[in-house]
């Protein structure tokens, strides 16, 4: 059974940084691609970051050069950096898994190309 844990999820002024994490149980990352979505309220879900199972990254325009998605495979572990916060990356946080390759950049960030999710963790950046 497949099954996804984010957490580092906390408050931090803008400028800051913060660390989310999302242990894997029952599969392995390197068959499956992965995926960090953000959902503020009143909005739609939006994806942020994806890890595709070749190693291949993608990454909202509007976390570029800010956000960095990572994996630890011995620790079944996926990692989303997050440095210069905005308070508009204000937002619930959650990760989600795919089986296989995601070819589509676009694929790769939408929320209906992936199956799995986790429970989500909330991340508050204050001005």
């Amino acid at each position: 059974q497949v099954q996804l844990v984010e957490s580092g999820g906390g408050s931090v002024q803008a400028g800051g940084s913060l660390r989310l994490s999302c242990a894997a149980l029952g599969f392995s990352y390197s068959t499956y691609s992965m995926g960090w979505f953000r959902q503020a309220p009143g909005k739609e879900r939006e994806g942020v970051a994806a890890l595709v199972s070749d190693g291949t990254t993608t990454y909202a325009d509007s976390v570029k050069g800010r956000f960095a998605i990572s994996h630890d495979n011995n620790k079944n572990t996926l990692f989303l950096q997050m440095n210069s916060l905005k308070a508009d990356d204000t937002a619930m946080y959650y990760c989600a898994a795919a089986g296989g390759i995601i070819y589509s950049s676009y694929a790769r960030l939408s929320h209906s190309t992936y199956a799995y999710w986790g429970q989500g963790t909330q991340v508050t950046v204050s001005s």
